[in-house]
């Protein structure tokens, strides 16, 4: 009896999350209908190298997408969230109209999905006791958990992959400020040259322009290439620019001066990786060179011995 209501429990359960699915689906069906006819008239072109478009992939993320960004629309979560939320996917360089949809949609449906796997699992796989009560809850935490460690991964090396190009980037402005261009044509350029060698950081620098041909304060424009980021050297190169542009100090002198501070600092971070090499070898020399040495230094007399005592 317990049985039969348990698993009568867990099937309404499933379809009264299926039912707000297809319901949240349907309320959105006729936005989607505008934008695809926007998109068709004005033509998107606006796919940077990290951008998530579902519209063209699979029918299971396009439909995650929907689902995620109908529950964006309905309400359910603050603007502060929202914009949390967007600001963290975008410094992961998850960008594109789908991104933010497509994340909480995967949230959503992991956490719904999980505990069912879970269930479906126990009932293949009887397990008694407390196992079988702690493993739903505890997949649906891990399915709801999933996509922000994913999410930070992802950060994590699109933010290293950014840093990796802030030194040539600052030597082309150099270049470029000293042929005579401004700085928002200089930052195009680096944009376009820097696209297949860097393409994370060339992407940014391209966001940054476009913001400073419709910014009223090109200053806060520039200032948000490091905050958007995050990291300390863009933050650093992003103050000396604004500042630069308040005080009217030379430019290229500049930009001259943080490039060469960049180098210094990129061949520092390579010395104390080579410091710490040596302190990185041990583990492996001990567990693997160390073995192989003593048996072939000891291995004969080992052999010698042996064959001594069996006469």
């Amino acid at each position: 009896m317990n049985q039969a209501l348990v698993i009568t429990a867990a099937a309404l359960c499933a379809l009264l999350a299926l039912g707000a699915a297809l319901l949240l689906l349907h309320r959105s069906q006729q936005e989607r209908l505008v934008h695809q006819r926007l998109r068709a008239i004005t033509g998107d072109r606006r796919r940077g190298p990290r951008a998530i478009a579902t519209a063209g992939g699979p029918w299971l993320l396009r439909e995650v997408a929907r689902f995620g960004t109908a529950i964006t629309r309905s309400g359910l979560l603050s603007r502060a969230t929202i914009g949390e939320l967007e600001q963290t996917l975008a410094a992961a360089g998850l960008r594109g109209r789908n991104g933010l949809g497509l994340f909480i949609g995967c949230k959503i449906m992991l956490l719904i999905c999980a505990p069912l796997a879970a269930w479906l699992l126990l009932r293949g796989f009887p397990l008694g006791g407390t196992p079988a009560r702690l493993l739903p809850p505890a997949a649906g935490a891990i399915g709801l958990l999933l996509p922000d460690m994913i999410v930070r991964r992802m950060r994590v090396r699109y933010l290293a992959r950014v840093e990796a190009g802030v030194a040539d980037a600052l030597d082309l402005l150099v270049i470029c400020t000293q042929a005579g261009l401004g700085l928002q044509p200089a930052m195009e350029r680096v944009a376009k040259e820097l696209w297949h060698a860097h393409p994370d950081l060339a992407a940014e620098l391209a966001q940054t322009t476009s913001e400073l041909r419709i910014a009223v304060d090109p200053s806060g424009a520039i200032a948000g290439l490091g905050t958007r980021t995050g990291l300390p050297s863009l933050q650093r190169v992003t103050a000396t620019l604004v500042q630069t542009m308040n005080f009217g100090t030379p430019l290229t002198a500049t930009l001259r001066v943080l490039a060469a501070e960049m180098r210094q600092q990129m061949l520092t971070r390579f010395e104390e990786r080579a410091t710490r090499l040596p302190v990185m070898l041990t583990v492996p020399m001990i567990l693997f060179i160390f073995p192989c040495l003593f048996i072939v230094i000891g291995g004969p007399a080992v052999i010698q011995l042996g064959r001594a005592f069996a006469r």
